[in-house]
């Protein structure tokens, strides 16, 4: 797929090329503090689970290296996800610490809901977020995104968040 660009970042899809990157992303025990996930054991479990990775076969879509423009660097990645087994996409974004605060995800991020949205067609985005991690909730709320209801996020008191794709008038909803 060819990727999708913003002001400042490149987004692409993720491959096995960028296993150490994701292996160190995964390594930072504050970048990993509210998501649920642990550690990679090792690079190699980072290249098979890149290898392994079938979001843009399956559905066209997934979670994005982000790219500066500037200079190459791999900030983190960023992109929609397709749960089957709940029917919906979801909105997820993880950056090295060393990008936070500088306006890197909320760029990212608004460019996937803008493509779920017009190439994807996508009818609703939701995001989760443990009720501690405000960095997360104010980058869901600066794309657009709602809070709609509490969350329980794998034992942790969190919040879903919302946003609806509007429709034209006589505009058909296309489900992936």
């Amino acid at each position: 797929m060819k990727p999708f660009i913003t002001e400042r970042l490149i987004l692409r899809e993720l491959s096995v090329n960028d296993a150490y990157y994701f292996y160190l992303l995964n390594e930072d025990t504050e970048v990993l503090q509210y998501t649920g996930d642990i550690p990679f054991e090792n690079l190699e479990a980072a290249k098979q689970f890149l290898a392994e990775y079938d979001q843009y076969k399956r559905y066209g879509l997934g979670r994005w290296a982000v790219i500066r423009k500037d200079d190459n660097a791999f900030l983190g990645w960023c992109g929609l996800k397709y749960s089957s087994d709940k029917n919906e996409y979801d909105i997820g974004f993880r950056f090295f610490r060393h990008y936070w605060n500088m306006g890197y995800a909320t760029e990212a991020a608004k460019k996937c809901i803008e493509v779920g949205f017009n190439k994807f067609r996508i009818p609703i985005i939701i995001g989760r977020v443990m009720k501690n991690n405000s960095s997360s909730i104010r980058v869901l709320e600066k794309i657009g995104l709602t809070r709609t209801k509490d969350y329980d996020f794998d034992g942790h008191e969190g919040y879903i968040y919302l946003i609806k794709r509007s429709l034209k008038p006589n505009q058909p909803v296309q489900h992936q």
